[in-house]
């Protein structure tokens, strides 16, 4: 796990400007630096050593050096494949991934992507013909940004090593604001900052000649296989997640695990065997998973390391978080997330964590509504509209909250697991008007490419190319490397993902049980009471925390200074009908606070 920088440029001094954006990024590699610069490209590298330790600093060469890779990421088959292109005549210096990614990208161009098995981001870069090719995983694990303005190409791992760069731009792009709103992150490739993308997973680059070609190379599809009995299909992840979390430990380092409460964490915890298992909760036991934790770390001997995040910590490590995550995110577990990774990096260089699971075998309690509720749908759409547009006037709360939903299309209320303000509320409190006509536009083309699926996998398609990849994957990469930690998902692992992906809905969810198949095989090796426990995410009490006189007057203040972006009566209202009790406006308050912690950190500093 590493970070990487570079551009395109005439810069006479390229060393010193690649070497200042690297060092910002430090944090993603302390262990080794290293530079490659012509009078065209500049790379910069900076490595966590996790595999062949003494030879694996980058930039790598091919034999005759008209070839240099910078990588980031684990290719977990890059034995098999060494093995294939030693047969083709390569020969090898080290025994790392990165340098089997340079002569695999020799031999096979790019169809050398479909055959990796793993998590990456990478350039190459061809020294005769002045191309860069660049490349991100299959499910966005890694990142990868690129910035693109008249004849200035830069990218990198992060977007802050921009900064370093003479003829960088630091501008806010303001139309990311009313997305962000309702998603509570980043979404599009568009980012916060203007012309810095992302580059989308499954996605390839070339940039030759200040021409910018990006063409994709892979799409997830999720086609039920009905042939199989639950059984079969039982056997089948069993087989899969034990041949990840296998190649998931392979290291020259030890490796540990995350534990929740959850069945996702504790099942990759039990079955791989590792010797130390990391958790934080808080004071409040309401919001605490730590005594679980060690319950289940004794009954499979490992050792459990823990912490207990007091509210002062929370909210005065906030300000730096935001600077790690580049752009504003606003999942209050982002910040226990980074606790978890902190606590973990002083003991292991490696942890194994659960993301990708509730995505991929249909985990999220929401999956359930269609069957929980179906008598509801039998009710038709024009009255289920009539009502929902009619209890919209009256508090929302429970109840009035599901008629409201029953009354529109799934793919004009769903944008992901996460939502926090409705178009008609956007408008509300934003200052200016908005710059486009509503979330819609952005879900519209993925919704219509499932559009003869049944509910639930239309959902999982959502979260999947939305909430996953700008929520789940970015803060668990960005927190992990913040604290120089390399954190591996088994369950995002092609073999699993190719195999889960054909699994019926009947075997993922009813009226009553989410991750229906996956639970019955963390049943083989865990009590029921945590296979069958109800999904939950992360708790943090920020409900509660937001009502406290010192936090409450921390956010008005702050509230009352964002006239720039917000309607500040409005955003206050807010604010005080929390703490009154009247709503739970918790996650719409925290949304705006993120973004303006956010913001002045990255526009109202010097950063």
């Amino acid at each position: 796990m590493c970070g990487f920088v570079g551009f395109v440029d005439k810069l006479e001094n390229k060393k010193d400007v690649v070497k200042a954006m690297a060092d910002i990024i430090k944090h993603r590699g302390p262990d080794s630096d290293g530079y490659f610069c012509d009078d065209n490209v500049a790379l910069g590298f900076r490595r966590l050593s996790i595999i062949d330790l003494n030879n694996g600093t980058q930039p790598i060469y091919n034999e005759d050096n008209t070839r240099v890779i910078v990588f980031n990421g684990e290719i977990y088959n890059y034995q098999e494949l060494r093995q294939d292109l030693v047969q083709k005549g390569h020969t090898f210096k080290t025994e790392t991934d990165t340098e089997v990614l340079l002569h695999g990208y020799e031999e096979y161009k790019e169809e050398i992507l479909p055959k990796l098995r793993g998590m990456f981001a990478f350039v190459i870069y061809d020294t005769n013909s002045k191309e860069l090719f660049a490349a991100r995983d299959f499910y966005g694990i890694k990142p990868f940004y690129y910035y693109l303005n008249d004849d200035e190409f830069l990218f990198s791992s992060e977007i802050k090593s921009f900064l370093a760069h003479p003829n960088f731009k630091k501008e806010l792009n303001k139309e990311m604001l009313e997305y962000y709103l309702t998603y509570q992150y980043s979404v599009s490739e568009d980012t916060f900052f203007k012309w810095v993308y992302k580059l989308r997973p499954g996605h390839f680059l070339k940039y030759k000649d200040n021409k910018l070609e990006i063409k994709k190379y892979y799409e997830l599809s999720f086609d039920a296989d009905d042939t199989k009995t639950m059984e079969e299909w039982e056997k089948g992840i069993r087989e899969k997640l034990d041949d990840s979390i296998k190649a998931h430990k392979i290291s020259d380092v030890e490796v540990g695990s995350f534990l929740s409460s959850g069945v996702d964490s504790s099942l990759i915890a039990t079955l791989s065997d590792v010797d130390k298992t990391f958790t934080v909760g808080f004071e409040n036991k309401n919001y605490s998973e730590i005594d679980y934790a060690k319950d289940l770390s004794e009954k499979i001997e490992t050792q459990n390391i823990s912490k207990v995040i007091t509210k002062e910590e929370y909210f005065d490590s906030i300000s730096d978080i935001m600077y790690y995550m580049d752009e504003p995110l606003a999942d209050p577990s982002c910040i226990a997330l980074y606790f978890v990774a902190k606590i973990a990096s002083q003991n292991v260089k490696v942890a194994l964590s659960g993301e990708g699971s509730d995505e991929i075998f249909g985990g999220y309690n929401i999956y359930s509504e269609p069957y929980t509720w179906s008598w509801y749908y039998k009710v038709p759409f024009p009255i289920r509209k009539l009502i929902g547009n009619f209890a919209s006037l009256f508090k929302h709360k429970r109840g009035i909250n599901f008629l409201i939903r029953r009354g529109q299309k799934l793919e004009d209320r769903y944008v992901g697991n996460a939502f926090i303000f409705n178009n008609k509320e956007v408008k509300k409190i934003l200052a200016y008007k908005p710059y486009h006509n509503g979330y819609q536009q952005l879900t519209k083309p993925y919704y219509d490419k499932v559009k003869d699926k049944d509910d639930v996998t239309k959902m999982q398609y959502i979260d999947f190319n939305f909430w996953l990849i700008g929520d789940i994957l970015l803060k668990a990469d960005k927190m992990s490397m913040a604290n120089s930690l390399e954190v591996r998902v088994p369950y995002l692992d092609r073999i699993v993902i190719d195999y889960a992906r054909r699994l019926p809905t009947k075997y993922k969810v009813d009226k009553t049980t989410t991750k229906k198949c996956f639970r019955r095989v963390a049943g083989e090796v865990l009590d029921d009471k945590v296979s069958n426990k109800k999904k939950l995410g992360f708790p943090v009490p920020i409900r509660n925390w937001i009502k406290d006189d010192d936090i409450y007057d921390k956010i008005k203040t702050r509230f009352l200074n964002a006239s720039e972006f917000f309607n500040t009566s409005e955003i206050v209202k807010l604010l005080d009908d929390h703490r009154k009790g009247e709503y739970d406006n918790s996650r719409k308050i925290w949304t705006i606070y993120i973004f303006l912690v956010w913001y002045d950190r990255y526009f109202a500093t010097n950063e």
